[in-house]
C-alpha cells in the first residue's frame, strides 16, 4: 500500500468515526479517548495475530497437540497477550443480544451490553501491561450498542491487516492530530504539531540514551523519537529510555495509549508531583542525553519560592512581582531544559518568539546562557503552525558537546516563508522542506556527507517517481534536476492538464467520470514530482554541492561577539536580514505614476455609480 493509499485510509476512517460522533449526543471531548482506545486496541489485536503466527511456527507437540500459547511468549516478541474476550476479532463478532451469552466481568459481574464488554476488554488488556494499568478508557457505556458496534466494525477494516502496525500506529496520530483541532484541550498544548516535533528530532539526532520530556502531552516526542532511531537501525525500547511529566491527568493517558501503539515504554508521571515548576519527578537533573518539549507559553502566577525551592536553575531564578509570583515563566522552562543536561547533551524545544527579545532579568539570564557557548540554533516558525492558536514560535536548541569550532557560534535560521499551506489556518513543513532545514544544520556543522546525501535521495525518489509514471518526456526533469528540473516539471503539468482538458471534452458522456479520474490521478502525481524538484532546486540553489554560506534573509552564522552588539537577542531576524528583492526591471517612479492613474480612473468611475444608485432611489422614492 502506497503512500497515498495509506493517507486516503486515514481520511475514510476519520470521516465515517466523525460522521457517527455527529449522528450521537457525544462532545469530542466524549468521543476522542474512547474512539483512540478501540484504534490502540485494534492495533494490540494486530500484533497479537503477528506474534501468534510467529509463535507457533516453532511450536512444541505433545500428544499430536501444539503447546497452547502463553503470555509471556508474546512479552518475547513485544507483542501484549491478549485473552479471548480482549480480541478485536471476537469483539466486532458478538451477536446482538450481549445479554444472551451471559458474559461476566473480570469482578464476575454479569454483562448486559456491548460497552460492558469492551469495558471489560480493556480491563484484560491493562492486566497484561503495568505501563498500561489505569489508563485505557472505560465510558463505552456512555455509547449506545449500535454506536459502539458500527465503530467496532468501522476499524475492523482489513486494509489495516495489510499495511501493519506502524500503520495503524499513524492512522493513531492522525485521529489524534484532528481531534486536538476540535478539543482545542489546553489552549492546544496536549498535540504539538508533528513537523515542529520531527525538527526538533531532526536536528538533536537522538540515538541511545536517557530522554526526558517534562510537558509531554500526547508523547509525541516519544514517538517521533522511536521512529528516528528505528530508521537508524536500532531498537528504541533498548538505546533510549523515556521520561515524562505531564500534570494533565488525560493528555498523560493519551501519552500512554499512543507509547503502546507505536511499541515504546516508558515512564511517564501525572498529576500534582508531575507540575515542572515545582517537581524534578524523576531527579534527571545533569543527567539527560536529551530534552524536547513544547510547554505551555507565557505561564503567570507561578509561585517563586516554590520554583526556586525546586531548583534547576542555574541562571537564576527570573524577577518576581510584588505578589512574589514570576509574571512570565518562559525563563523557568528555558533554564529547566539546560539543567537537565548532562555534559554533552543536547536539548530542543518550542518558546514563544517574545522570549528570544524579552528584557529584565529574562535578558540577564540569556547573557548568562548565550556566553555557556550551549546556544547552538535558533530556527523561527511563522503563523498557523499550531492547531488552536496563529502565533509565530521559536525552535531553540542547546548541544553541551559542540565542537570547539562552533562552541561560541550559533545558527540563525529564520523560516517564517518557508512552509507549506494545509488550508487557510494551518501551515507546516512537508518532508522535504524538513530535510532541507535539517541540511542548513549539517552544513553549519561541518557534515557535508550528510547534505550530499540528501542530493543523492533526491536524484533515487524523483526516479522512482518518474519510472512509476512511466513516460519519457519526463526524464528531462532528470537531466537537469537541481537547476533546470522544476521549470521542466512545471512545462510537462501545463501539457498535461491541457491534454487533459482536451480529451474530456470531446469523450464519451459515459467515459467522461472515468476519464477525468484517470487523468486526476496522473496530475496529482505529477503535482508531487514538482513538489521535490521545488525543494531540490531550493535547496542547490543556496548551497550547491555542500558549501555553507550567510544566506540574507534565511540562515546566518554568528558569534558571541555579534550577539552581544544586538543586546543578546536571540531572535533570528536580526541577524539573518532580509532576502533581497529582485530588480524586476520597472522604473519605479513611472509604475508610481500608472497606478496614480489606475486610481484616479476607480474612483471616478465609483463617483459615476453612486450617482446612478442615487437617482434611482429617488425614482423608486426612497
Amino acid at each position: 500500500m502506497n503512500n497515498r493509499s495509506i493517507k486516503k485510509l486515514e481520511a475514510d476512517l476519520w470521516e465515517s468515526a466523525d460522521l457517527l460522533r455527529a449522528g450521537s449526543k457525544l462532545t469530542s471531548n466524549q468521543y476522542c479517548m474512547p474512539v483512540l482506545g478501540l484504534l490502540f486496541l485494534r492495533y494490540a489485536y494486530s500484533r497479537f495475530k503477528m506474534a501468534e503466527e510467529e509463535i507457533l511456527k516453532n511450536r512444541p507437540v505433545r500428544n499430536g497437540r501444539k503447546m497452547p500459547v502463553e503470555a509471556k511468549d508474546f512479552a518475547a516478541k513485544s507483542a501484549l497477550y491478549l485473552p479471548q474476550m480482549a480480541q478485536y476479532y471476537w469483539l466486532v463478532n458478538l451477536p446482538e443480544n450481549v445479554v444472551s451469552l451471559e458474559l461476566t466481568n473480570v469482578s464476575g459481574q454479569m454483562m448486559a451490553s456491548l460497552g460492558e464488554v469492551v469495558n471489560n476488554a480493556m480491563e484484560l488488556v491493562e492486566q497484561q501491561s503495568t505501563q498500561l494499568t489505569g489508563v485505557l478508557p472505560k465510558s463505552y457505556t456512555d455509547f449506545s450498542d449500535d454506536l459502539l458496534g458500527e465503530l467496532l466494525r468501522i476499524f475492523n477494516n482489513n486494509a489495516l491487516d495489510e499495511v501493519g502496525g506502524d500503520v495503524i500506529g499513524r492512522i493513531y496520530e492522525y485521529f489524534l492530530n484532528k481531534f486536538a483541532k476540535n478539543i482545542a484541550s489546553d489552549d492546544g498544548v496536549f498535540f504539538t504539531p508533528k513537523s515542529l516535533v520531527k525538527m526538533i528530532v531532526n536536528i538533536l539526532e537522538p540515538a541511545s540514551g536517557v530522554l526526558l520530556d517534562p510537558a509531554c502531552g500526547s508523547g509525541g516526542m516519544f514517538v517521533q523519537t522511536g521512529d528516528f532511531v528505528h530508521k537508524a537501525g536500532l531498537q528504541a525500547n533498548s538505546s533510549m529510555t523515556f521520561y515524562g511529566q505531564e500534570k494533565v491527568e488525560y493528555n498523560a493517558q493519551l501519552c500512554l495509549m499512543n507509547m503502546a501503539v507505536h511499541g515504546l515504554t516508558g515512564v511517564i508521571k501525572s498529576g500534582d508531583e508531575a507540575n515542572s515548576f515545582y517537581h524534578d519527578a524523576h531527579n534527571l537533573e545533569g543527567c539527560c542525553n536529551y530534552v524536547m518539549a513544547n510547554p505551555p507559553f507565557n505561564v503567570d502566577k507561578v509561585k517563586a519560592e516554590s520554583a526556586a525551592n525546586a531548583g534547576r536553575l542555574p541562571f537564576g531564578v527570573p524577577k518576581e512581582n510584588k505578589n512574589k509570583e514570576i509574571g512570565n515563566a518562559n525563563y523557568l522552562w528555558i533554564s529547566y531544559f539546560y539543567a537537565y543536561l548532562n555534559e554533552t547533551g543536547r536539548a530542543g524545544f518550542v518558546m514563544a518568539s517574545s522570549a528570544t527579545d524579552s528584557q529584565g532579568s529574562d535578558k540577564d539570564i540569556r547573557e548568562k546562557l548565550v556566553k555557556t557557548g550551549h546556544v547552538d540554533v535558533m530556527i523561527s516558525v511563522g503563523n498557523n503552525f499550531f492547531y488552536t492558536k496563529s502565533l509565530p514560535c521559536t525552535l531553540w536548541f542547546f548541544d553541551k558537546g559542540k565542537a570547539d569550532e562552533l562552541k561560541d557560534k550559533v545558527l540563525f535560521i529564520d523560516a517564517r516563508n518557508y512552509y507549506t499551506v494545509v488550508d487557510r489556518t494551518l501551515n507546516e513543513w512537508s518532508e522535504w522542506q524538513l530535510k532541507n532545514m535539517n541540511a542548513i544544520v549539517w552544513l553549519y556543522r561541518g557534515e557535508t556527507e550528510k547534505y550530499k546525501a540528501l542530493l543523492e535521495e533526491y536524484q533515487s525518489v524523483m526516479k522512482e517517481m518518474i519510472d512509476e509514471i512511466g513516460d519519457d518526456a519526463l526524464n528531462a526533469i532528470m537531466d537537469d534536476l537541481f537547476i533546470g528540473g522544476l521549470e521542466e516539471a512545471k512545462k510537462y503539468l501545463k501539457t498535461l492538464r491541457e491534454s487533459a482538458k482536451k480529451e474530456i471534452e470531446v469523450c464519451d458522456r459515459k467515459e467522461k467520470k472515468q476519464l477525468q479520474t484517470s487523468w486526476d490521478e496522473k496530475i496529482a502525481s505529477v503535482e508531487e514530482i514538482a513538489e521535490v524538484a521545488k525543494e531540490a532546486h531550493w535547496l542547490y540553489s543556496k548551497f550547491g554541492e555542500g558549501t555553507y554560506e550567510d544566506i540574507p534573509g534565511l540562515c546566518r552564522i554568528a558569534d558571541i561577539e555579534a550577539i552581544e552588539s544586538k543586546g543578546w537577542s536571540l531572535t533570528p531576524g536580526a541577524y539573518v536580514g532580509v532576502t533581497p528583492v529582485e530588480d524586476d526591471g520597472v522604473d519605479f517612479a513611472e509604475r508610481m505614476a500608472q497606478i496614480h492613474q489606475e486610481l484616479l480612473s476607480l474612483q471616478a468611475e465609483s463617483n459615476k455609480l453612486m450617482d446612478t444608485i442615487s437617482r434611482n432611489m429617488k425614482e423608486m422614492g426612497l
